[in-house]
Protein backbone atom coordinates (compact mmCIF):
# COMPACT_ATOMS: atom_id res chain seq x y z
CA UNK A 1 0.00 0.00 0.00
CA UNK A 2 1.86 3.37 -0.81
CA UNK A 3 1.67 6.36 1.99
CA UNK A 4 -0.98 7.87 -0.23
CA UNK A 5 -3.39 5.17 0.13
CA UNK A 6 -2.61 4.82 3.94
CA UNK A 7 -2.95 8.30 4.60
CA UNK A 8 -6.60 8.08 3.25
CA UNK A 9 -7.55 4.95 5.38
CA UNK A 10 -5.90 6.56 8.35
CA UNK A 11 -8.33 9.83 7.84
CA UNK A 12 -11.29 8.17 7.25
CA UNK A 13 -11.12 5.76 10.08
CA UNK A 14 -10.35 8.84 12.69
CA UNK A 15 -13.54 10.75 10.76
CA UNK A 16 -15.51 7.69 11.49
CA UNK A 17 -14.06 7.76 15.08
CA UNK A 18 -15.33 11.10 15.53
CA UNK A 19 -18.86 10.53 14.15
CA UNK A 20 -18.57 7.50 16.58
CA UNK A 21 -18.66 4.69 14.29
CA UNK A 22 -16.09 2.83 15.92
CA UNK A 23 -16.74 -0.91 14.30
CA UNK A 24 -16.16 0.92 10.99
CA UNK A 25 -12.88 2.49 11.79
CA UNK A 26 -11.98 -0.18 13.44
CA UNK A 27 -12.37 -2.42 10.20
CA UNK A 28 -10.73 0.28 8.70
CA UNK A 29 -6.98 0.60 10.31
CA UNK A 30 -7.51 -3.25 10.39
CA UNK A 31 -7.04 -2.98 6.32
CA UNK A 32 -4.05 -1.11 6.66
CA UNK A 33 -1.46 -3.58 5.13
CA UNK A 34 1.59 -1.43 6.91
CA UNK A 35 0.70 0.62 9.68
CA UNK A 36 3.25 2.98 11.57
CA UNK A 37 3.21 3.73 15.24
CA UNK A 38 0.95 5.86 15.57
CA UNK A 39 -1.89 3.66 13.58
CA UNK A 40 -0.91 0.46 15.77
CA UNK A 41 -1.47 3.16 18.96
CA UNK A 42 -4.92 4.00 17.43
CA UNK A 43 -6.01 0.44 16.78
CA UNK A 44 -4.47 -0.58 20.38
CA UNK A 45 -7.10 2.09 22.13
CA UNK A 46 -10.11 1.15 19.82
CA UNK A 47 -9.52 -2.37 21.18
CA UNK A 48 -9.31 -1.10 24.66
CA UNK A 49 -13.06 1.12 24.34
CA UNK A 50 -14.17 -2.73 23.18
CA UNK A 51 -12.88 -4.52 26.02
CA UNK A 52 -10.84 -6.39 23.68
CA UNK A 53 -7.55 -6.61 26.14
CA UNK A 54 -5.64 -9.25 24.45
CA UNK A 55 -5.82 -7.59 21.18
CA UNK A 56 -4.67 -4.16 22.64
CA UNK A 57 -2.30 -5.86 24.05
CA UNK A 58 -0.66 -6.76 20.66
CA UNK A 59 -1.23 -3.60 19.18
CA UNK A 60 0.61 -1.63 21.78
CA UNK A 61 3.26 -3.74 21.52
CA UNK A 62 3.56 -3.57 17.74
CA UNK A 63 3.39 0.63 18.09
CA UNK A 64 6.46 0.37 21.01
CA UNK A 65 8.51 -1.78 18.31
CA UNK A 66 7.65 0.84 15.56
CA UNK A 67 9.16 3.53 17.97
CA UNK A 68 10.75 2.93 20.88
CA UNK A 69 10.35 6.42 22.26
CA UNK A 70 6.83 6.20 22.12
CA UNK A 71 6.09 7.20 25.89
CA UNK A 72 2.26 7.40 25.55
CA UNK A 73 2.46 3.48 23.88
CA UNK A 74 4.28 2.44 26.87
CA UNK A 75 1.80 3.71 29.52
CA UNK A 76 -1.42 2.42 27.63
CA UNK A 77 0.16 -0.81 27.35
CA UNK A 78 1.16 -0.39 31.05
CA UNK A 79 -3.02 0.30 31.55
CA UNK A 80 -3.81 -2.58 29.95
CA UNK A 81 -1.61 -4.87 31.92
CA UNK A 82 -3.07 -3.16 35.04
CA UNK A 83 -6.57 -3.84 33.55
CA UNK A 84 -5.51 -7.80 33.06
CA UNK A 85 -4.13 -7.83 36.72
CA UNK A 86 -0.57 -8.30 35.51
CA UNK A 87 1.13 -5.82 37.93
CA UNK A 88 4.75 -6.64 37.34
CA UNK A 89 4.51 -6.02 33.92
CA UNK A 90 1.96 -3.12 34.06
CA UNK A 91 4.86 -1.20 36.32
CA UNK A 92 7.73 -2.25 34.07
CA UNK A 93 5.48 0.08 31.02
CA UNK A 94 5.23 2.66 33.57
CA UNK A 95 8.74 2.95 34.20
CA UNK A 96 9.07 3.01 30.36
CA UNK A 97 7.36 5.52 29.76
CA UNK A 98 8.93 7.56 33.11
CA UNK A 99 11.91 7.46 31.31
CA UNK A 100 11.11 8.24 27.90
CA UNK A 101 9.98 11.25 29.57
CA UNK A 102 13.57 12.40 29.98
CA UNK A 103 13.04 14.45 33.30
CA UNK A 104 10.52 16.93 31.36
CA UNK A 105 7.33 17.51 33.07
CA UNK A 106 5.31 16.98 30.13
CA UNK A 107 5.20 15.57 26.71
CA UNK A 108 2.33 17.61 24.63
CA UNK A 109 1.81 15.30 21.50
CA UNK A 110 -0.38 17.70 19.64
CA UNK A 111 2.59 18.43 17.12
CA UNK A 112 2.57 14.51 16.31
CA UNK A 113 -1.25 14.81 15.75
CA UNK A 114 -2.23 13.85 19.13
CA UNK A 115 -4.23 16.18 21.47
CA UNK A 116 -3.29 15.17 24.69
CA UNK A 117 -0.52 15.90 27.02
CA UNK A 118 1.20 12.96 29.35
CA UNK A 119 2.21 14.15 32.50
CA UNK A 120 5.53 13.21 34.62
CA UNK A 121 3.29 13.29 37.75
CA UNK A 122 0.62 10.99 36.39
CA UNK A 123 3.07 8.21 35.20
CA UNK A 124 4.44 7.88 38.78
CA UNK A 125 0.77 8.48 40.36
CA UNK A 126 0.20 5.01 37.73
CA UNK A 127 3.70 3.50 38.87
CA UNK A 128 2.75 3.84 42.93
CA UNK A 129 -0.82 2.22 41.90
CA UNK A 130 1.06 -1.02 40.49
CA UNK A 131 3.79 -0.70 43.82
CA UNK A 132 0.51 -0.81 45.56
CA UNK A 133 -1.32 -3.91 44.21
CA UNK A 134 1.68 -5.75 44.86
CA UNK A 135 2.06 -4.69 48.34
CA UNK A 136 4.89 -2.25 48.10
CA UNK A 137 3.26 0.57 50.35
CA UNK A 138 7.00 2.03 51.26
CA UNK A 139 7.83 2.18 47.28
CA UNK A 140 4.03 3.53 46.13
CA UNK A 141 4.47 6.62 48.65
CA UNK A 142 8.21 7.04 47.59
CA UNK A 143 6.95 7.80 44.16
CA UNK A 144 3.49 9.67 45.18
CA UNK A 145 6.15 12.17 47.13
CA UNK A 146 8.20 12.42 44.05
CA UNK A 147 5.69 12.99 42.39
CA UNK A 148 4.68 16.09 44.24
CA UNK A 149 8.19 18.13 42.35
CA UNK A 150 6.42 17.27 38.87
CA UNK A 151 2.98 18.16 40.00
CA UNK A 152 1.01 21.12 38.28
CA UNK A 153 -1.64 22.94 39.80
CA UNK A 154 -4.37 20.81 38.24
CA UNK A 155 -2.48 17.75 39.55
CA UNK A 156 -2.63 18.40 43.07
CA UNK A 157 -5.56 17.18 44.21
CA UNK A 158 -5.08 13.85 42.49
CA UNK A 159 -1.77 12.87 43.66
CA UNK A 160 -2.95 13.82 47.69
CA UNK A 161 -5.78 11.65 47.64
CA UNK A 162 -3.29 8.94 46.67
CA UNK A 163 -0.82 9.75 49.27
CA UNK A 164 -3.35 9.56 51.63
CA UNK A 165 -4.93 6.29 50.47
CA UNK A 166 -1.21 4.78 50.87
CA UNK A 167 -0.82 6.00 54.10
CA UNK A 168 -3.66 4.08 55.14
CA UNK A 169 -2.98 1.12 52.71
CA UNK A 170 -5.46 1.52 50.82
CA UNK A 171 -5.73 1.11 46.67
CA UNK A 172 -7.06 4.02 44.84
CA UNK A 173 -8.20 4.26 40.63
CA UNK A 174 -5.53 4.36 38.47
CA UNK A 175 -4.57 7.89 35.74
CA UNK A 176 -6.12 6.66 32.46
CA UNK A 177 -5.79 7.73 28.77
CA UNK A 178 -9.31 9.04 26.79
CA UNK A 179 -9.11 5.85 24.44
CA UNK A 180 -11.01 7.99 21.95
CA UNK A 181 -8.44 10.38 21.39
CA UNK A 182 -6.38 9.15 18.75
CA UNK A 183 -3.03 9.96 16.49
CA UNK A 184 -4.72 11.77 13.52
CA UNK A 185 -2.48 12.10 9.93
CA UNK A 186 -0.64 15.57 9.21
CA UNK A 187 -3.58 17.57 8.04
CA UNK A 188 -1.55 19.50 5.57
CA UNK A 189 -0.45 15.89 4.00
CA UNK A 190 -4.36 15.40 3.93
CA UNK A 191 -4.98 18.35 2.30
CA UNK A 192 -2.83 17.95 -0.40
CA UNK A 193 -4.34 14.35 -1.41
CA UNK A 194 -6.59 15.50 -3.68
CA UNK A 195 -4.00 18.59 -5.02
CA UNK A 196 -6.48 21.08 -8.19
CA UNK A 197 -4.90 22.52 -11.16
CA UNK A 198 -6.67 25.92 -11.35
CA UNK A 199 -4.36 27.67 -13.81
CA UNK A 200 -4.28 24.71 -16.34
CA UNK A 201 -1.11 23.91 -18.60
CA UNK A 202 1.14 26.97 -19.42
CA UNK A 203 1.60 27.23 -23.25
CA UNK A 204 4.81 29.24 -24.89
CA UNK A 205 3.06 31.95 -27.08
CA UNK A 206 6.60 33.65 -27.60
CA UNK A 207 10.30 33.17 -26.46
CA UNK A 208 13.90 34.51 -27.13
CA UNK A 209 14.95 30.77 -27.37
CA UNK A 210 14.69 29.23 -31.04
CA UNK A 211 11.94 26.14 -30.71
CA UNK A 212 11.24 27.01 -26.65
CA UNK A 213 8.96 24.47 -25.73
CA UNK A 214 8.68 24.40 -22.32
CA UNK A 215 5.60 23.81 -20.45
CA UNK A 216 4.69 25.30 -16.61
CA UNK A 217 6.11 27.62 -14.23
CA UNK A 218 9.19 28.19 -13.15
CA UNK A 219 10.37 30.79 -9.96
CA UNK A 220 10.84 34.49 -10.12
CA UNK A 221 14.18 34.93 -11.35
CA UNK A 222 16.48 38.50 -9.47
CA UNK A 223 16.25 41.36 -12.22
CA UNK A 224 19.23 42.81 -10.74
CA UNK A 225 22.44 42.61 -12.40
CA UNK A 226 24.29 42.09 -8.46
CA UNK A 227 21.10 40.64 -6.85
CA UNK A 228 21.55 38.85 -3.59
CA UNK A 229 23.02 35.47 -3.81
CA UNK A 230 21.04 33.66 -1.09
CA UNK A 231 18.32 33.80 0.40
CA UNK A 232 17.43 36.18 3.19
CA UNK A 233 17.10 34.60 7.18
CA UNK A 234 13.59 33.61 7.82
CA UNK A 235 11.50 35.85 10.46
CA UNK A 236 11.37 33.14 12.84
CA UNK A 237 15.03 32.57 13.24
CA UNK A 238 15.36 36.22 14.38
CA UNK A 239 12.28 35.61 16.48
CA UNK A 240 13.42 33.13 19.14
CA UNK A 241 14.54 34.45 22.28
CA UNK A 242 18.00 33.68 23.30
CA UNK A 243 21.58 32.55 21.60
CA UNK A 244 21.33 29.07 20.06
CA UNK A 245 23.55 26.45 20.92
CA UNK A 246 24.41 22.91 20.45
CA UNK A 247 24.22 20.42 23.68
CA UNK A 248 27.93 18.60 23.57
CA UNK A 249 27.75 16.14 26.31
CA UNK A 250 24.51 14.70 28.18
CA UNK A 251 23.53 16.70 31.57
CA UNK A 252 21.63 14.90 34.78
CA UNK A 253 20.34 17.71 37.00
CA UNK A 254 20.76 16.91 40.44
CA UNK A 255 18.36 19.81 41.59
CA UNK A 256 15.15 21.19 40.75
CA UNK A 257 16.24 23.69 38.73
CA UNK A 258 18.70 22.21 36.44
CA UNK A 259 17.63 21.04 32.92
CA UNK A 260 18.09 17.53 31.49
CA UNK A 261 19.51 17.75 28.00
CA UNK A 262 21.49 15.41 25.60
CA UNK A 263 24.19 15.57 22.51
CA UNK A 264 22.62 17.06 19.77
CA UNK A 265 19.75 19.15 21.46
CA UNK A 266 20.04 23.29 20.28
CA UNK A 267 19.08 25.39 23.51
CA UNK A 268 18.86 28.83 23.62
CA UNK A 269 20.93 30.85 26.16
CA UNK A 270 19.26 33.67 28.32
CA UNK A 271 22.28 34.32 30.70
CA UNK A 272 25.53 32.75 31.35
CA UNK A 273 26.70 33.24 34.93
CA UNK A 274 30.12 34.00 36.54
CA UNK A 275 30.15 30.16 37.55
CA UNK A 276 30.18 29.04 34.21
CA UNK A 277 26.19 27.74 34.63
CA UNK A 278 23.62 29.25 31.65
CA UNK A 279 20.25 29.66 31.78
CA UNK A 280 18.86 28.30 28.97
CA UNK A 281 14.99 27.52 27.33
CA UNK A 282 14.80 23.73 25.83
CA UNK A 283 11.25 22.24 25.00
CA UNK A 284 9.51 25.40 26.23
CA UNK A 285 11.15 24.79 29.90
CA UNK A 286 13.85 26.93 31.41
CA UNK A 287 16.68 25.93 33.51
CA UNK A 288 20.16 25.52 34.36
CA UNK A 289 22.62 23.84 32.43
CA UNK A 290 26.92 24.09 32.51
CA UNK A 291 28.25 26.36 29.93
CA UNK A 292 30.93 23.98 28.70
CA UNK A 293 28.31 21.58 27.81
CA UNK A 294 27.41 23.57 24.99
CA UNK A 295 28.95 24.83 21.78
CA UNK A 296 27.60 28.21 20.14
CA UNK A 297 25.73 26.97 17.25
CA UNK A 298 24.97 29.94 13.86
CA UNK A 299 21.64 29.31 12.43
CA UNK A 300 21.19 30.56 8.96
CA UNK A 301 19.40 29.59 6.25
CA UNK A 302 21.83 29.82 3.44
CA UNK A 303 24.52 28.39 5.61
CA UNK A 304 22.82 25.38 7.10
CA UNK A 305 19.94 24.44 4.50
CA UNK A 306 22.07 21.57 3.23
CA UNK A 307 23.85 20.59 6.50
CA UNK A 308 22.65 18.74 9.25
CA UNK A 309 23.54 19.28 12.73
CA UNK A 310 27.30 18.02 13.50
CA UNK A 311 27.77 15.24 15.44
CA UNK A 312 29.11 15.72 18.89
CA UNK A 313 32.11 15.18 19.86
CA UNK A 314 33.29 11.43 21.37
CA UNK A 315 35.11 12.26 24.72
CA UNK A 316 34.52 12.24 28.13
CA UNK A 317 32.42 15.32 29.51
CA UNK A 318 34.28 18.49 31.58
CA UNK A 319 33.95 18.56 34.97
CA UNK A 320 30.77 19.93 36.39
CA UNK A 321 31.03 23.54 37.67
CA UNK A 322 30.37 24.29 41.04
CA UNK A 323 27.73 26.07 42.02
CA UNK A 324 28.40 28.98 43.70
CA UNK A 325 25.62 30.85 42.93
CA UNK A 326 22.18 29.31 41.44
CA UNK A 327 20.95 31.16 38.43
CA UNK A 328 17.28 31.40 38.98
CA UNK A 329 14.76 30.89 35.99
CA UNK A 330 13.87 34.29 34.30
CA UNK A 331 10.49 35.58 36.02
CA UNK A 332 7.96 37.72 33.84
CA UNK A 333 10.27 40.89 33.36
CA UNK A 334 13.12 38.54 31.45
CA UNK A 335 15.83 39.66 34.44
CA UNK A 336 17.55 36.65 36.20
CA UNK A 337 17.56 37.05 39.79
CA UNK A 338 20.57 34.98 41.83
CA UNK A 339 18.49 32.51 44.72
CA UNK A 340 20.52 29.60 46.19
CA UNK A 341 18.27 27.14 46.02
CA UNK A 342 17.83 23.42 47.86
CA UNK A 343 17.60 20.56 45.66
CA UNK A 344 14.10 18.79 46.35
CA UNK A 345 15.46 15.38 45.56
CA UNK A 346 17.25 15.34 48.59
CA UNK A 347 13.99 15.98 50.90
CA UNK A 348 13.89 14.12 53.64
CA UNK A 349 10.25 12.30 54.05
CA UNK A 350 9.03 12.73 57.60
CA UNK A 351 6.44 10.60 58.54
CA UNK A 352 3.70 11.49 61.36
CA UNK A 353 1.39 9.61 63.79
CA UNK A 354 -1.22 11.07 65.08
CA UNK A 355 -4.28 10.23 65.25
CA UNK A 356 -4.30 9.40 61.32
CA UNK A 357 -0.76 8.93 59.53
CA UNK A 358 0.69 11.26 57.35
CA UNK A 359 3.51 12.59 55.81
CA UNK A 360 5.88 15.87 55.17
CA UNK A 361 9.32 16.64 53.44
CA UNK A 362 11.74 19.04 54.70
CA UNK A 363 14.94 19.76 53.92
CA UNK A 364 17.68 17.75 55.35
CA UNK A 365 18.97 19.51 58.63
CA UNK A 366 16.03 21.54 58.84
CA UNK A 367 15.69 23.22 61.83
CA UNK A 368 12.42 22.68 64.74
CA UNK A 369 10.68 26.13 63.00
CA UNK A 370 10.39 24.81 59.45
CA UNK A 371 9.31 20.97 60.65
CA UNK A 372 7.23 22.32 63.19
CA UNK A 373 5.45 24.90 60.55
CA UNK A 374 4.96 21.99 57.92
CA UNK A 375 3.16 19.91 61.09
CA UNK A 376 1.26 22.45 62.12
CA UNK A 377 -0.50 23.35 58.66
CA UNK A 378 -0.77 19.56 57.62
CA UNK A 379 -2.82 19.27 61.12
CA UNK A 380 -4.22 22.84 60.89
CA UNK A 381 -3.97 23.33 64.32
CA UNK A 382 -1.09 25.93 66.15
CA UNK A 383 1.88 24.29 67.20
CA UNK A 384 0.96 25.02 71.13
CA UNK A 385 -2.00 22.20 70.64
CA UNK A 386 0.19 19.69 70.11
CA UNK A 387 3.99 18.08 71.20
CA UNK A 388 6.54 15.65 68.97
CA UNK A 389 8.34 13.33 70.04
CA UNK A 390 11.12 10.71 69.18
CA UNK A 391 9.20 7.49 70.34
CA UNK A 392 5.38 6.48 70.96
CA UNK A 393 6.32 6.94 74.78
CA UNK A 394 6.72 10.61 75.49
CA UNK A 395 9.57 11.45 78.04
CA UNK A 396 12.01 13.72 78.72
CA UNK A 397 14.50 12.84 76.50
CA UNK A 398 12.79 12.09 73.58
CA UNK A 399 10.51 15.42 73.30
CA UNK A 400 10.90 17.49 69.96
CA UNK A 401 10.82 21.46 71.18
CA UNK A 402 12.58 24.72 70.29
CA UNK A 403 15.31 23.87 72.40
CA UNK A 404 15.98 20.65 71.19
CA UNK A 405 19.73 19.74 69.18
CA UNK A 406 17.86 19.26 65.56
CA UNK A 407 21.65 17.37 64.33
CA UNK A 408 20.34 14.87 67.27
CA UNK A 409 17.08 13.91 65.78
CA UNK A 410 18.27 14.00 62.05
CA UNK A 411 20.71 11.56 63.07
CA UNK A 412 17.80 8.94 63.34
CA UNK A 413 16.82 8.64 60.10
CA UNK A 414 16.96 5.74 57.96
CA UNK A 415 18.36 6.77 54.49
CA UNK A 416 16.25 9.81 53.37
CA UNK A 417 13.17 8.53 56.15
CA UNK A 418 12.22 9.25 59.87
CA UNK A 419 9.30 8.86 62.12
CA UNK A 420 8.24 10.70 64.62
CA UNK A 421 5.14 10.87 67.12
CA UNK A 422 2.83 13.30 67.22
CA UNK A 423 -0.06 14.22 70.56
CA UNK A 424 -2.33 16.52 71.74
CA UNK A 425 -0.92 18.65 74.86
CA UNK A 426 -3.86 16.89 76.88
CA UNK A 427 -2.69 13.70 76.02
CA UNK A 428 1.06 13.89 77.13
CA UNK A 429 0.24 16.05 80.05
CA UNK A 430 -1.52 12.69 81.11
CA UNK A 431 -4.95 14.01 80.70
CA UNK A 432 -6.48 12.03 77.86
CA UNK A 433 -9.06 14.00 75.82
CA UNK A 434 -12.86 12.60 75.38
CA UNK A 435 -13.76 10.97 72.58
CA UNK A 436 -16.07 12.98 70.46
CA UNK A 437 -19.00 11.30 68.77
CA UNK A 438 -21.40 11.87 66.14
CA UNK A 439 -24.62 10.72 65.30
CA UNK A 440 -25.51 10.31 61.12
CA UNK A 441 -28.21 12.26 60.41
CA UNK A 442 -28.20 10.74 56.60
CA UNK A 443 -26.74 7.19 54.95
CA UNK A 444 -23.81 8.21 53.34
CA UNK A 445 -22.59 5.57 50.66
CA UNK A 446 -19.45 6.00 48.25
CA UNK A 447 -17.62 4.11 45.86
CA UNK A 448 -14.31 6.03 47.27
CA UNK A 449 -11.93 3.88 49.14
CA UNK A 450 -10.74 6.26 51.40
CA UNK A 451 -14.41 7.18 52.13
CA UNK A 452 -16.52 6.14 55.56
CA UNK A 453 -19.95 4.06 54.48
CA UNK A 454 -22.04 4.11 56.85
CA UNK A 455 -26.49 4.50 57.77
CA UNK A 456 -28.81 6.68 58.97
CA UNK A 457 -28.71 6.48 62.72
CA UNK A 458 -25.12 4.98 63.70
CA UNK A 459 -22.79 6.51 66.04
CA UNK A 460 -19.47 7.72 64.48
CA UNK A 461 -15.99 8.38 66.65
CA UNK A 462 -14.68 11.52 65.47
CA UNK A 463 -10.53 10.55 64.57
CA UNK A 464 -9.88 14.24 63.40
CA UNK A 465 -11.24 17.31 61.48
CA UNK A 466 -9.96 17.26 58.06
CA UNK A 467 -11.19 20.77 56.89
CA UNK A 468 -15.07 22.49 57.65
CA UNK A 469 -16.39 20.18 55.41
CA UNK A 470 -14.81 16.68 56.15
CA UNK A 471 -14.29 14.64 59.05
CA UNK A 472 -11.95 11.57 59.77
CA UNK A 473 -14.25 8.91 61.60
CA UNK A 474 -14.54 5.16 63.05
CA UNK A 475 -17.89 3.07 62.60
CA UNK A 476 -18.30 -0.64 62.89
CA UNK A 477 -15.40 -0.79 62.91
CA UNK A 478 -14.45 0.86 59.66
CA UNK A 479 -12.03 4.02 59.22
CA UNK A 480 -12.56 7.07 56.47
CA UNK A 481 -13.35 10.45 55.93
CA UNK A 482 -17.03 11.00 55.50
CA UNK A 483 -18.63 14.77 54.97
CA UNK A 484 -19.66 16.66 58.46
CA UNK A 485 -23.49 17.78 56.60
CA UNK A 486 -24.30 14.36 57.41
CA UNK A 487 -23.91 14.27 61.13
CA UNK A 488 -24.29 15.79 64.17
CA UNK A 489 -22.18 15.87 67.59
CA UNK A 490 -23.71 14.13 70.28
CA UNK A 491 -23.77 16.42 73.23
CA UNK A 492 -21.33 15.39 76.06
CA UNK A 493 -23.94 14.85 78.75
CA UNK A 494 -25.80 12.11 76.43
CA UNK A 495 -22.40 10.41 76.00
Amino acid sequence: MSFLDTLRQWDKAVTCVDRQDLPEALSIFLSIQEPNSKIYFDIGCLHLLNQDLDAAEKAFDCSIRKDEHLAVAFFQRGITFYRKQRYEESLADFQHAFKALRGNQLIDYKALGLRYKLYACEVLHNMALAQAQLGNWEKAQENLVKALDYKTEAKLNLIDKALQSTLKQKPFKPVEFPSNVLFKPNKHYVAELEKKDYLGKAKVVASVIPQDEFSGFAPLQPQVKDGPTCPKEPEVLRALEGEPHTVLFEFVPETSDELAVVPGNIVFVLQKGADNWASVIFNERRGLVPYNYLERLEISLASKQNEGIPRPPNRAPPTRPERKQGLRRDDSSGSAQVKDEESSNNSLIVKVRFTFTFAVSVPPGSPYEILIEKISNKLNLPSTAFTLSLTSEVTGQSVINANTEMESVWSCASGRHITLWCGTKEETDGKPQSEIHFVALHSYESSNPEDLNFHQGDTITLLSRVNQDWLEGQCNGNTGIFPASFVEEVPVNDQ
